[in-house]
C-alpha cells in the first residue's frame, strides 16, 4: 500500500545508516548468537543527533544478524563503500514481478543487487536458516542458491515492510529473448495470458517442453559442473527441508546480438557501468557452477562480452549465453504446504503437483533437469578411434595364438564342460565383470552360451614371465577342472578376449569367433 518511492527511499537511507554504522565495528569472528541480533533505529523526518534528515514520513529500521551478513558480504568480496554505492548512490528501479507472491521487486542502476520484499514468515525461516546457510556458504562458495547480502525490515505507519537483499541473476544489459521459471513439475506450470502479453514473460515448465522440446545442448565439462552444482544445492535445500523453489533461467541467442546493437546504443552508456568491473565474487552463472576464466571460450567471439553466461545451443544450432540461479528457497515444507498437497493430490495426480515432500522434490527437480533441460554434446573425436583399430589388428594375431594353445588341451575336455553349464555361467558373470563397468563394451547375450572359454588378459600380471606362461597355457579351478581365466603380459593396458564355439563349431576348432575388449 506505501507508495513504491517512500519504500525505495527509506530504503536506501535505512541501508546506508546501519552499513556506515557497522564499519566502526572491529573484525571479528561470527558466533552463534550473531545469527539472532536485531539491531533497531528510528529515523524522525526531521533528523536527530545519529541519523540525517529526510522528506519520508516517520520510520523505524531493524537490521537482521547484521554482523553475519557482514561477514557473507566479505565473503562474496563486496566492500561496505561498493554495497553502499550500488544501493545508495542512484534511485532503486523497479521490476514488475511474474510471481504469485506479491512481492515488490528493485534493481540496484549498476545491476548488482535484487531488492525483494518478503513475507513475515519467510524473513523469519531466513533467520533460522541462516546458521546452516554460513556452514555451506563457508564449504562452498560457488552456488547457484541465493547469495544473501542482507535482511531488513522497514517499520512505518503501523506497516512492516521486511526486505532481503541478494543477487542479481538476470543481468538487464543483455536482451533476455526467453526466460522461464522451472520446477520440475507440470501440474498448471503454464504461464498465464495475462503473463504473456507482458514485454519480457516469465514462461513456465509446460512452455519450455513446448518451445526447447530438445533441451540445451553443452560441452560435457560444463554440463558436468552444472549437473554437481545443481545436485549439491539441492541436496543442501533438501536438508533444510525446503521445497517449491524454481530454477530462474534467462536464454539470451547471440546470434541477434548484432541486430540489436543499432536499437540499444542508448541503454549501452548506462550498462558499462556492469561492463567495467564486476564488484561481486561468484555472482555470475560461469563462475557459480565451475570459477572465473573459462566463460563461453568456444562460443563467443571478441565482439561479444559474455557477462557471465554459460555458453550453450539449442536444437537448432543457435549459440546461446544462459544465465540462471535457484531461487525462492524461503518455503519450508510447513503444515499449510502439506495441507496444499494433501488437497491437491486428493484433486489431481500426487506427482504433478509442485509443493511436495522435500526429497521427492529435489529428486523430481533434478530429473527433470537433466533428463529435459540440460543435455550433454556426444563429441566424437577421430583420432583415438584410428589408434584403437590399429591396436585391435595387432592383438587379434597374438590372441588367435593364446586360443590355438589353449583349445588343444580343451578339446578332450568339451563334453565334460558341456555338462557343467551352470559353473560356466558363474565363470563367465566373473570373467566378464566388465558388463558392469562402463569404460568396457557390454557383452552380447552369445558369450553366455554353455561352450564359450573366457580367457583374461591383464596388465595385473605384469611380474609373471612370459616361459611360465608358455609351458602352462592353462590354469584349472580346483573344484571343477574347469578352465579359469588365463593371464598373459600385453603392456598396460587390461584387454579381455572371449573365444567364442558354439556347438556345431565345435568339431572345428579353428573356427572361432574372438571378442577383444579394450
Amino acid at each position: 500500500q506505501t507508495a513504491s518511492s517512500a519504500i525505495k527511499g527509506a530504503i536506501q537511507l535505512g541501508i546506508g545508516y546501519t552499513v556506515g554504522n557497522l564499519t566502526s565495528k572491529p573484525d571479528r569472528d561470527v558466533l552463534m548468537q550473531d545469527f539472532y541480533v536485531v539491531e533497531s533505529v528510528f529515523l524522525p523526518s526531521e533528523g536527530s543527533n545519529l541519523t540525517p534528515a529526510h522528506h519520508y514520513p516517520d520510520f523505524r529500521f531493524k537490521t537482521y544478524a547484521p554482523l553475519a551478513f557482514r561477514y557473507f558480504r566479505e565473503l562474496f568480496g563486496i566492500k561496505p563503500d561498493d554495497y553502499l554505492y550500488s544501493i545508495c548512490s542512484e534511485p532503486l528501479i523497479e521490476l514488475s514481478n511474474p510471481g504469485a507472491s506479491g512481492s515488490l521487486f528493485f534493481v540496484t542502476s549498476d545491476d548488482e543487487f535484487i531488492i525483494k520484499t518478503v513475507q513475515h514468515k519467510e524473513a523469519e525461516f531466513l533467520q533460522k536458516l541462516l546458521p546452516g546457510y554460513y556452514m555451506n556458504l563457508n564449504q562452498n562458495p560457488r552456488t547457484l542458491l541465493p547469495k544473501f547480502y542482507g535482511l531488513y525490515c522497514v517499520q512505518s505507519g503501523g506497516i512492516n515492510i521486511r526486505i532481503v537483499v541478494m543477487n542479481n541473476v538476470l543481468p538487464r544489459a543483455l536482451k533476455m529473448h526467453f526466460t522461464y521459471d522451472l520446477k520440475g513439475s507440470t501440474y498448471k506450470r503454464r504461464a498465464s495470458r495475462k503473463e504473456r502479453e507482458k514485454t519480457n514473460p516469465t514462461f513456465k515448465d509446460l512452455d519450455f517442453l513446448q518451445d526447447m522440446h530438445e533441451g540445451l545442448y553443452f560441452d560435457s565439462e560444463t554440463h558436468s559442473a552444472l549437473m554437481k552444482t545443481l545436485q549439491r544445492d539441492c541436496r543442501v535445500l533438501e536438508s533444510f527441508k525446503i521445497m517449491d523453489y524454481s530454477l530462474l533461467l534467462g536464454i539470451h541467442i547471440l546470434y541477434s546480438n548484432m541486430k540489436e546493437k543499432e536499437g540499444e546504443s542508448s541503454q549501452c552508456a548506462s550498462d558499462t557501468k556492469r561492463h567495467g568491473g564486476q564488484k561481486v565474487l561468484y555472482s555470475t552463472a560461469m563462475e557459480s557452477i565451475q570459477g572465473p576464466g573459462k566463460a563461453g571460450d568456444s562460443v563467443t567471439t571478441e565482439t561479444t562480452n559474455t557477462m557471465g553466461g554459460i555458453p550453450a545451443k539449442n536444437h537448432k544450432g543457435e549459440k546461446l549465453l544462459l544465465f540462471m540461479g535457484i531461487i525462492d528457497i524461503l518455503q519450508s515444507y510447513r503444515l499449510m504446504k502439506k495441507l496444499e498437497h494433501s488437497w491437491k493430490a486428493l484433486v489431481y495426480d500426487g506427482d504433478t503437483v509442485s509443493v511436495h515432500r522435500p526429497s521427492f522434490y529435489a529428486d523430481r527437480f533434478l530429473k527433470f533437469m537433466s533428463t529435459r533441460v540440460f543435455k550433454k554434446v556426444q563429441a566424437l573425436k577421430s583420432s583415438p578411434s584410428k589408434k584403437r583399430c590399429n591396436s585391435i589388428t595387432a592383438l587379434k594375431a597374438t590372441s588367435q595364438e593364446i586360443v590355438c594353445a589353449v583349445s588343444h588341451e580343451w578339446k578332450d575336455e568339451k563334453h565334460g564342460i558341456l555338462a557343467e553349464g551352470q559353473s560356466y555361467a558363474s565363470l563367465d558373470e566373473e570373467v566378464l565383470g566388465s558388463r558392469h563397468r562402463p569404460d568396457l563394451v557390454p557383452s552380447t547375450p552369445s558369450l553366455f552360451e554353455a561352450a564359450s572359454l573366457a580367457t583374461t588378459i591383464s596388465s595385473s600380471s605384469l611380474n609373471a614371465d612370459e616361459h611360465y606362461q608358455r609351458d602352462q597355457p592353462m590354469l584349472y579351478s580346483s573344484s571343477k577342472g574347469l578352465p579359469s581365466s588365463s593371464t598373459f603380459t600385453l603392456g598396460d593396458s587390461a584387454i579381455y578376449l572371449t573365444s567364442e564355439q558354439s556347438t556345431l563349431e565345435m568339431e572345428n576348432d579353428n573356427a572361432s569367433v574372438l571378442d577383444v575388449y579394450l
